[in-house]
């Protein structure tokens, strides 16, 4: 049972490193010097869906892949996708999973994008001098018109497409026949939870406005 329920995981993880790493392929916004992408939403989905850990691990090789095929960044961006990454699914599957409800969902989420948000402030400040070969003031000058709303949306947005697509992906694994260790009193797909769904697309459709026309914003 227990090298069954290994091989489970393990398939899970490679599924969802795979998705992961789609979604970096086939959709990138640029702004300034930093990537949006969507693959934290699906790690996060892998993180609730299996475990903290889990999402962890396909952070790293996620990121790893992305370095080696797609970033001209290289370790400042591995480094940088890994800390936002795990900042914000980490936070965020913890409390989901503490006790599996929309509201603990929704209060993970939020967590989770103040957590990746303040994070990624102090990274950038410790970071990103090295990177640009710029002062930590000129970083300073550089977060109430870039990075603090850049990051901020960027994890709002991810955070709205883990509320639309949970529940989806949850009972589509289920009758694959794999076991994600969600039950279906969990976080049931009705009632207040279509509407909470509703929501999220429409904050997500406001952040991706904001995204293109205020920051200006480019898919490459």
């Amino acid at each position: 049972m227990k090298k069954a329920e290994t091989i489970n995981k393990l398939v899970l993880i490679s599924l969802f490193a795979a998705l992961a790493y789609v979604c970096v392929a086939v959709f990138r916004i640029k702004i300034s010097f930093l990537t949006l992408d969507l693959k934290d939403a699906i790690i996060t989905v892998a993180a609730m869906l299996i475990n903290p850990v889990a999402g962890i691990a396909i952070s790293v090789v996620v990121s790893l892949i992305e370095m080696v095929t797609l970033s001209d960044t290289m370790l400042y961006g591995f480094l940088m996708n890994v800390i936002s990454t795990v900042s914000f699914a980490t936070v965020a599957s913890v409390i989901y999973r503490a006790k599996k409800s929309l509201y603990s969902a929704i209060l993970g989420l939020v967590c989770g994008v103040l957590s990746m948000t303040a994070t990624m402030m102090l990274a950038n400040l410790l970071i990103t001098p090295y990177y640009m070969g710029v002062t930590v003031d000129e970083v300073v000058g550089l977060i109430p018109k870039l990075l603090l709303p850049f990051n901020l949306i960027k994890s709002v947005i991810n955070a709205c497409i883990v509320m639309i697509i949970y529940k989806p992906v949850s009972q589509t694994l289920k009758r694959a026949g794999m076991k994600t260790g969600d039950n279906a009193e969990s976080y049931s797909f009705k009632g207040k939870s279509i509407v909470v769904t509703l929501a999220a697309l429409a904050v997500a459709v406001i952040c991706f406005v904001i995204i293109f026309i205020v920051l200006g914003a480019e898919i490459v």
